[in-house]
């Protein structure tokens, strides 16, 4: 009971902070600049809830005052029934008419006419909603979750009820939201009102839809060619990533680990780069087009910008998360099934094809959806080598910064896209649904894997050999290319790409950063800093609660939450940006929507990795420190955390790296002041500075390597303490020998 007291007393002070402490709206320059003390508490912007409704007459905030009120009547009662009840309606209708307040008043008034024939028009709009709104957000979830626990739902565990509500609350917040936004945002004109005709106007466009190409005509609609592109990529990233798991796993292949190593590298690379340093090789300018120029007369050509170029980078960039994807799945092929094939009198090739392949259609089937998804998301690659054959990630990007303007036109592509990630995404799990694969079971399985068809190893290793040279001098470019004066032209190493964009200075004693691309650079580090735990602890919170608790509706809570992953970049920019630009939450320009984005963009993938670590610890570990008395968090914390270090580790590094090198959602957030390295690079590149952008690259791969390598030292590894047990007979004699075993 006194538990129950202490932590709703938390969550009702939070109420009151947020309603008498804080300004309610937000701060134009932003809440910890704390320029607002100057007007606090009676500026019209500045003043709390309580004075907003007395001094400047917004009356519609004095219901939520009213139903805060009866969250602390409920506190005056013991934990009962009739306490539960209270604090269950007054959370829900908080919550509720908190966000109808919100969509309902804008910056000049009422911005639903309903509302303005019930009520009649508002002397006096509202800014976007701030600190004190988002405070008493918080008290309410809490309110509503604390009375569900006191219900006694979920055993009663109060910090597993909130765990939940906060990440619904979340979620619907930064994630459909936005989506639900970027919808509404198709059916409506510049100024807010309804208008369908943008929609019908876009939706058939010809040149979203044409078919002309099949009929003998120049290109296709942009809707099939990034379709006809995703499909092409994903097929290639996923051979070629299974061509490398089966050399990296059934073949005597010398240099192996040299082969994992080298698949990293794409992954920690911005993804634009790899375009440019075709566009070293092979531009017109390039390496090879300037030799066979020389050598065959051969007249440089354009082939590389257009879908060809954009097909060759995408396949580079997405073939090692393919690899990752499927090396553990050819490793989990059962040897003693492959046996017994043997055994049966198939040759090793029908083994292969009839028992070792279909076993791993899962593994096969998630790298080629995340292909498909990555090629549709991809806005770095097709920016620099497309040229004229645009994609839908880019011309959403155009229809936005460009000449059209036209929010309209970028929802209605954004919709498109949308449709095709999520068409692929449920066709995976529908052609997987009701099928079994598992071939690792509670019996031992030993034995070691068949040797590959010569046919097969011959074929992978003809395939992979190539790539691996191709991929060296696609790196070997990338790093050469900072240190060269005019790639094509003048090609005498310099330092002084490095110099521009990184030269520093001691001034009075401290350091002037006075190249050009510090500001991006400490913004990105900063943001990546930031973010990288958060997406980790949501991630990890949120496998927690899937596979450790049992509740109504689970399954559909984890899909929800996995849906964010096949939403493409593109259009989680798209919707922030229509979301996030006006009232009720306003955060267009700031660091608070960069880390929102990175941290729902990326949490599906802490997601998984903590559900798989996690599946491996058995309940009795949760079970026994739970009958010792502790709460559920003091569980997770000194018990469940130290056990899942390979999984913090694998989602801290890989939301740190996503936030650096992400392009297709950053592109439409960034600002003057949070300007980030990805976008930063991709204006050199369109300005043609492609020294001082491939000098820029490199140094954020080194920087990406350093800190990745802190993350493994300063989280450390599981120790798992085992022992080998000897079994005797008890007799005094060997009662030593047991305990020295033991």
């Amino acid at each position: 009971m006194e538990r129950s007291d202490r932590r709703l007393n938390i969550a009702l002070g939070i109420g009151l902070a947020g309603l008498s402490v804080v300004p309610w709206y937000r701060i134009e320059s932003g809440f910890f600049s704390f320029d607002w003390f100057g007007n606090f508490p009676n500026g019209s912007n500045e003043a709390p809830a309580l004075l907003q409704i007395f001094a400047h007459g917004r009356w519609t905030l004095a219901v939520i005052a009213l139903i805060f009120a009866v969250g602390l009547l409920a506190r005056a009662f013991k934990v009962s029934r009739p306490r539960s009840n209270l604090l269950i309606a007054a959370g829900a209708a908080g919550i509720v008419f908190l966000v109808l307040q919100g969509l309902a008043v804008g910056f000049t008034g009422w911005t639903w006419t309903i509302t303005e024939a019930l009520f009649g028009p508002l002397a006096d709009g509202q800014p976007s909603m701030g600190a004190g709104a988002g405070l008493v957000a918080l008290s309410f979830v809490l309110m509503f979750s604390f009375g569900l626990a006191e219900r006694g739902v979920l055993r009663g565990d109060a910090f597993v009820v909130a765990s939940i509500a906060l990440l619904v609350f979340l979620v619907s917040i930064f994630v459909f939201y936005p989506v639900g936004s970027m919808f509404i945002g198709a059916f409506q004109s510049f100024d807010g009102s309804f208008d369908p005709s943008g929609f019908v106007r876009n939706i058939q466009d010809p040149s979203i839809w044409s078919l002309d190409c099949l009929v003998g005509g120049n290109r296709c609609g942009v809707a099939w060619r990034t379709l006809l592109l995703a499909i092409l990529s994903a097929f290639g990233s996923t051979l070629l990533g299974l061509c490398f798991a089966l050399v990296a796993t059934r073949t005597r292949f010398p240099f192996k680990k040299g082969l994992r190593l080298l698949t990293i590298l794409p992954i920690i690379t911005p993804p634009f780069v790899i375009g440019l340093a075709l566009i070293l090789l092979f531009g017109r300018a390039g390496v090879v087009t300037h030799q066979l120029s020389n050598l065959f007369g051969i007249e440089p050509g354009r082939w590389l910008y257009g879908l060809t170029g954009i097909w060759i980078a995408q396949v580079l960039s997405f073939t090692p998360i393919s690899f990752l994807v499927l090396i553990g799945v050819v490793e989990g092929v059962s040897p003693s099934m492959e046996e017994a094939s043997q055994t049966l009198r198939a040759d090793r090739w029908r083994t292969f094809w009839k028992v070792s392949l279909p076993l791993m259609k899962p593994g096969l089937a998630n790298a080629f959806l995340i292909g498909f998804i990555e090629s549709m998301a991809d806005f770095g690659n097709p920016l620099v080598l497309g040229g004229s054959h645009g994609v839908l990630s880019t011309e959403i990007f155009f229809a936005v910064v460009g000449s059209q303007n036209d929010p309209s036109r970028a929802a209605v592509l954004a919709i498109i896209l949308l449709f095709f990630t999520l068409s692929a995404f449920l066709a995976q799990r529908l052609w997987l649904a009701g099928k079994s694969f598992a071939t690792v079971t509670g019996k031992g399985d030993s034995g070691a894997h068949i040797a590959l068809p010569r046919s097969l190893s011959i074929g992978v290793h003809a395939i992979v050999i190539p790539w691996i040279l191709f991929t060296l001098v696609i790196y070997g470019m990338i790093l050469f290319g900072g240190f060269v004066r005019t790639w094509g032209l003048d090609n005498t190493l310099t330092f002084e790409h490095y110099q521009r964009a990184f030269s520093f200075s001691f001034e009075n004693g401290a350091i002037a950063w006075t190249g050009v691309a510090w500001n991006s650079f400490w913004t990105t580090i900063k943001i990546a800093l930031i973010s990288a735990p958060l997406t980790a602890a949501v991630g990890l919170l949120t496998a927690y609660l899937i596979v450790r608790q049992r509740f109504v509706g689970r399954n559909v809570f984890e899909f929800a939450l996995m849906m964010s992953f096949a939403i493409p970049g593109t259009v989680i920019g798209i919707s922030y940006i229509m979301a996030f630009n006006l009232p009720p939450l306003e955060m267009t320009g700031t660091a608070l929507i960069l880390i929102a984005c990175f941290v729902f963009r990326n949490m599906p993938v802490g997601v998984r990795g903590g559900v798989a670590a996690m599946s491996q610890l058995d309940k009795s570990l949760d079970e026994a420190s739970l009958t010792l008395r502790a709460t559920s968090f003091r569980t997770i914390r000194k018990v469940i955390l130290p056990l899942l270090r390979p999984a913090i580790v694998a989602a801290l590094v890989y939301s740190f790296v996503r936030a650096i090198t992400s392009i297709s959602a950053v592109i439409f957030l960034v600002s003057a002041e949070y300007n980030m390295a990805t976008s930063y690079i991709v204006g050199l590149v369109e300005n043609g500075e492609y020294g001082v952008a491939v000098a820029y690259s490199s140094l954020l791969i080194v920087v990406m390597i350093v800190i990745i390598t802190c993350f493994q030292l300063l989280v450390g590894e599981r120790r798992l303490r085992r022992e080998n047990r000897v079994a005797t007979a008890f007799i005094p004699s060997a009662a030593p020998q047991e305990k020295a075993a033991s």
